[in-house]
């Protein structure tokens, strides 16, 4: 894992609120989720997926296993990517289209910026988003406002734009109710 990840879990203390946002490319191979970094000439095939990118699932665990009071984990990375390289027929030979579902420990919540196996779209007005990403930004720093219906707003705002093509999907195992990402106290 990136030696910047590794800080970031490392900082994580029992009883946190812990968001993580990842908007960039993901693939998916044989059922794991990869987020692509930066430097994604690094990956040269599949077989590097393992080692240059980052496992969603693992990376999520990692987190978990610090005990935060919750996570809210955002990915908007749900597109179709070829790797670097490669041809485009054989490149994600072995992958599937999209993101896969992620299971989520308990006080998680997981937003992916459309439905397993489907794909997002990077066109909005701005040019400088994807669709999930433009709608959080109108939304995410809104005060007192509960995450889920914050995500519900994202959700209905996408829909609304991509003509029901794209549909955010959320896995909460959330225990708690009122989490908030913004609140009013000073």
């Amino acid at each position: 894992m990136d030696g910047e990840l590794e800080k970031f879990v490392e900082s994580i203390i029992s009883d946190d609120l812990v968001l993580f946002f990842f908007s960039g490319h993901g693939v998916q191979r044989d059922d794991q989720n990869y987020l692509i970094p930066c430097d994604n000439d690094r990956i040269r095939g599949p077989s590097d997926l393992k080692y240059r990118a980052i496992n969603a699932q693992r990376f999520l665990d990692l987190m978990s296993d610090k005990n935060p009071f919750v996570i809210v984990y955002l990915l908007d990375c749900c597109r179709t990517y070829w790797l670097p390289n490669m041809p485009k027929s054989r490149s994600l030979s072995s992958s599937s289209i999209g993101l896969a579902a992620m299971s989520a420990k308990a006080g998680t919540l997981i937003a992916f910026a459309c439905a397993p196996g489907a794909v997002a779209t990077d066109k909005t007005e701005n040019g400088r988003n994807g669709m999930f990403t433009y709608h959080l930004l109108q939304n995410i720093t809104r005060p007192e406002e509960e995450i889920m219906m914050l995500l519900i707003d994202v959700t209905n705002g996408v829909v609304k734009d991509t003509k029901g093509k794209q549909i955010p999907y959320i896995t909460s195992a959330l225990t708690q109710r009122g989490i908030y990402l913004v609140s009013l106290q000073k």
